[in-house]
């Protein structure tokens, strides 16, 4: 469905570690790396509090479970800062030398060179609370998710951070909010001025949902988001938010001819891609469904029951 290029990122465990910006098409994985690292992943406690009669802990007792998860992340923090310092310092005798250690090592560019982290969070409170961790540390963040972004746009605006939306054809994570409340999210962020680019969910069983990143962004065109702004929400908005604006994103002298031609806009249902290039390089966009249909078309064309 046009898309092109991916930032491959991973999902499991507190710091998930590093993503990598991907094009689609490359002899092996060094041709096909277009920028690595984009960013350390880091998936931000669940804050949730279960106030029901029915809740198996205590409010004071899931308040110290999500307090013990911040305070980890800061220790580790720490330990990155301490550890980079030890690694530094040029005179120390042989024994106090600090060994290698390529788990502290991998954050470095992050946590010391201030290298943007994508930080996983969807709730309200786990947005705030990232927030003011980032501030706490001098971080450069990007929310990743962001369904309740809406509801503090101005706390993004004010830090200057961006949000990376999942997922707009979606339900409400609420009962009591109204159907097309994710729907509506884009045109709300754009409204406050928000940074922000619109992606599918990552991750197993959801990888294979790319294809239905033109249907996102159609979806939020639909509902109050202008096109062009729905259209640069998947393109240029995204190119940005990964820090490779100067190489992709939009057709400009300079930049690599990454693009596709379609038989009809990209934002209606019905489109597909007739011709993709990455770098100047054509793409061949056959797949197994063309080449079954072209093997049976071809039979029944032999049957003369193929009317053409």
């Amino acid at each position: 469905n046009g898309v092109l290029i991916v930032n491959s990122a991973p999902s499991s465990g507190r710091i998930s570690g590093q993503s990598s910006v991907m094009m689609l098409d490359g002899w092996t994985w060094e041709d096909a790396t277009l920028k690595h690292p984009t960013a350390l992943n880091l998936n931000w406690p669940n804050m949730h509090l279960n106030l029901s009669k029915d809740a198996k802990k205590k409010e004071k007792d899931q308040r110290d479970v999500y307090n013990k998860a911040i305070r980890e992340i800061d220790r580790l923090v720490r330990d990155v800062r301490a550890y980079h310092q030890r690694r530094t310092v040029r005179e120390r005798k042989a024994e106090q030398k600090q060994q290698s250690d390529l788990r502290l090592e991998s954050m470095v560019p992050f946590i010391i060179h201030k290298e943007p982290i994508h930080v996983r969070a969807n709730y309200i409170r786990q947005i705030e609370a990232a927030v003011k961790w980032s501030n706490k540390h001098g971080f450069n963040i990007v929310i990743v998710g962001g369904w309740d972004a809406w509801r503090n746009p101005e706390l993004l605006v004010k830090h200057n951070i961006p949000v990376i939306l999942l997922n707009v054809q979606t339900t409400p994570r609420r009962r009591y909010e109204p159907i097309h409340t994710p729907y509506k999210v884009p045109a709300m962020l754009h409204e406050a001025g928000v940074r922000f680019c619109i992606s599918t969910d990552p991750g197993y069983p959801f990888d294979g949902h790319v294809r239905t990143l033109p249907n996102e962004a159609m979806r939020a065109a639909a509902w109050g988001l202008p096109k062009s702004e729905a259209m640069r929400a998947i393109t240029l908005s995204a190119a940005e938010i990964l820090g490779i604006e100067e190489q992709v994103g939009s057709l400009e002298p300079g930049k690599d001819a990454t693009f596709f031609i379609a038989d009809a806009h990209p934002l209606i249902q019905t489109t597909n891609p007739t011709k993709a290039f990455i770098q100047g390089r054509e793409v061949d966009l056959s797949d197994r469904q063309k080449n079954l249909w072209e093997k049976y078309k071809e039979k029944y064309r032999r049957l003369g029951r193929l009317n053409e």
